[in-house]
């Protein structure tokens, strides 16, 4: 089981905190370090503000040099493919090809709203996550010399050089997540290097890796050839008090952290993860919202990380 760290910065957070993090994800060896995709705070006033993900993963790929680095996730309304696509590519660039990209349909509207970005209903958003795909795929996909061209209902792309070329190849990763029934594991099991599941228990988990696995089937990919992969919420403390005690510094509940997130000793979680490897999670994206709290991360690398 591989463990990532997630973050929100949207909650409030600098870039230096965030770049700060991600380097002492890195020194720690956590396998990734990953962001929201988010323009507005959920629940306070996110004080200094928002910051943009593929900036701030731009100027983390450039300080750090092993960390893997990514989205959770990138709302398909917040950009153009074309230009998505280079951002991305550019930042696989910049970190020698560390990038992965998790990309959804969006679902905040309030952020839209706040922005002045078009909020369309969910299957719309669909549509466009599709050709989004898609195009960026595409693009990164055509061989070098070669032009790609899409049309769609929502993009037209005509004749394009298909630059600047990811390092990795054929592309980067792509993530696709969430607990659709039917358009979710069908997008997953057609773009999706890995599919991911936020914050949902174990009965959710099994009921939703296994659409994704039959919608492999369905078009003759194996499932095994997709990762799955879990975020949950990190609570993690020596004691029970120093469980208690990360609870109320990020305002949750500690026992429905104990039942909906990853809440407890080492041990705890240890176990906890572990229920969920057997229902075929392969990475669990830690969800830290105490950002200054840099000896959680440096418990759960020194004491759950190695039995995991």
């Amino acid at each position: 089981m591989e463990l990532r760290v997630f973050t929100e910065p949207q909650q409030g957070a600098t870039y230096d905190k965030l770049l700060r993090i991600a380097q002492v994800a890195e020194d720690l060896r956590f396998g990734a370090f990953f962001r929201s995709d988010h323009y507005l705070a959920m629940g306070t006033d996110g004080l200094p503000g928002p910051t943009d993900a593929w900036t701030t993963l731009a100027g983390i790929a450039r300080e750090t040099s092993t960390i893997r680095l990514g989205t959770l996730m990138t709302s398909a309304t917040f950009r153009h493919p074309g230009p998505l696509a280079i951002q991305v590519a550019q930042v696989d660039q910049m970190s020698g090809g560390r990038v992965e990209l998790g990309i959804g349909a969006g679902w905040y509207e309030q952020e839209h709203t706040a922005y002045g970005i078009p909020f369309p209903g969910t299957p719309e958003r669909f549509d466009v996550l599709e050709e989004q795909l898609a195009v960026i795929t595409g693009l990164w996909q055509t061989a070098p010399g070669d032009s790609f061209s899409h049309a769609g209902e929502h993009y037209t792309i005509t004749d394009s050089p298909a630059l600047p070329k990811p390092v990795q190849q054929p592309r980067p990763p792509v993530l696709i997540g969430g607990t659709g029934k039917r358009r979710t594991p069908t997008l997953a099991a057609r773009y999706a290097d890995e599919f991911n599941l936020p914050f949902v228990d174990l009965e959710v988990t099994s009921t939703q890796f296994g659409r994704v696995r039959r919608a492999c089937e369905e078009i003759g990919r194996d499932p095994d050839d997709l990762g799955y992969s879990n975020a949950l919420v990190l609570c993690c403390g020596a004691t029970e008090a120093d469980v208690r005690r990360r609870a109320d510094a990020i305002g949750r509940d500690l026992d429905d952290l104990r039942a909906t997130g990853l809440a407890g000793t080492p041990a705890e979680l240890v176990d906890r993860i572990g229920q969920y490897a057997e229902l075929g999670a392969e990475r669990m994206y830690l969800q830290t919202l105490d950002l200054d709290d840099l000896d959680h991360l440096e418990l759960v690398a020194s004491e759950v990380m190695p039995q995991v």
